[in-house]
């Protein structure tokens, strides 16, 4: 009878403590997001990872680089960052690779000048001091508009600035433009009335990177696959709750709702897999990268593309 008793206790417990042992062995996945990337603030907006078999840990990033860096240690198992960012950590061999894209209205990337600059093009920016930041978008954008007009890189004074840095530079006189992207061109044009002179339209594919570490696509492809799943349906959902997305997102940013519901209207960002476009127009950023010094040495790009997440991020 002694034994009996001591039994059924243990039995009890181990009854009791399996959902405890169960919720401890649930995968954790860790993703990195930039602070305006807005890839949090989708997922969560949207409840779709509701009953996900995973928990997502959220790392925020102010910029690409210490997220690039995050992914080449394994801090992180997935991170969004820009094919730039991705091409330079790549070109570390890194052990990560591309598993999708995001696009956005090529307007939504531009160079912006100050409310009462006389310029309208990039010629009209000669020994003006122009922000960037080393491998962003800022840097590559003011690059092939410079190429574009047959005006070599020292046309311009470049000054090393992060985004929001340059985002209260610009309003003071501190520089002459910023190439910078959305949410910041909205603040600038609403708040200090600056304008665009040049776009990404016709010059740069602006892709975004989906980066996964190289170990976590091995060991975590399941839950980096539904992830990936659940994030399309996220930007189905903003899609049709634009402007109710944009004033979430804005309380959780801390910015104007003016600003996210301005940009968010003409975002039109969209999510899918390494196509033969996306490919292409990974590489051919990566040759004109090499082209302008960027990069040290010539990367052959098609190595670095992981296409087997193709099914999950189908339309």
């Amino acid at each position: 009878m002694k034994f009996s008793r001591h039994l059924r206790v243990l039995l009890a417990g181990a009854i009791l403590a399996a959902p405890l042992a169960h919720a401890a062995d649930k995968p954790v996945l860790h993703i990195g997001d930039q602070n305006y990337y807005n890839i949090r603030a989708s997922v969560e907006a949207s409840g779709v990872l509701e009953g996900a078999p995973y928990t997502v840990d959220w790392k925020h990033f102010q910029a690409a680089a210490p997220l690039a860096e995050a992914l080449n240690t394994g801090a992180l198992d997935l991170g969004f960052l820009g094919d730039s960012g991705f091409l330079f950590l790549a070109a570390k061999q890194a052990p990560v690779k591309l598993i999708g894209v995001s696009r956005q209205n090529p307007d939504t990337i531009a160079l912006l000048v100050g409310k009462d600059s006389t310029a309208k093009s990039i010629t009209d920016l000669k020994g003006k001091k122009v922000a960037y930041w080393p491998g962003a978008w800022s840097q590559q954008l003011t690059l092939r508009a410079l190429e574009q007009a047959g005006l070599p890189e020292d046309y311009v004074q470049w000054v090393k600035l992060m985004p929001i840095d340059a985002a209260a530079a610009l309003p003071q006189g501190s520089i002459d433009a910023f190439p910078v992207w959305e949410p910041y061109i909205s603040q600038q044009i609403l708040f200090s009335g600056a304008r665009p002179i040049v776009s990404a339209k016709g010059l740069m594919p602006g892709l975004s990177a989906i980066a996964a570490s190289t170990p976590s696509i091995d060991s975590k492809r399941e839950a980096i696959a539904d992830f990936l799943q659940r994030l399309k349906k996220a930007r189905a959902w903003v899609d049709t709750h634009t402007d109710e997305y944009a004033d979430l997102w804005a309380k959780k940013a801390n910015l104007d709702q003016g600003v996210s519901r301005h940009w968010l209207r003409q975002a039109h960002l969209t999510l899918g897999p390494v196509d033969a476009q996306a490919a292409a127009d990974l590489q051919g950023t990566a040759d004109f990268l090499f082209k302008v010094k960027t990069l040290q040495a010539p990367l052959n790009t098609a190595p670095i593309i992981d296409q087997s997440f193709q099914k999950a991020l189908a339309d």
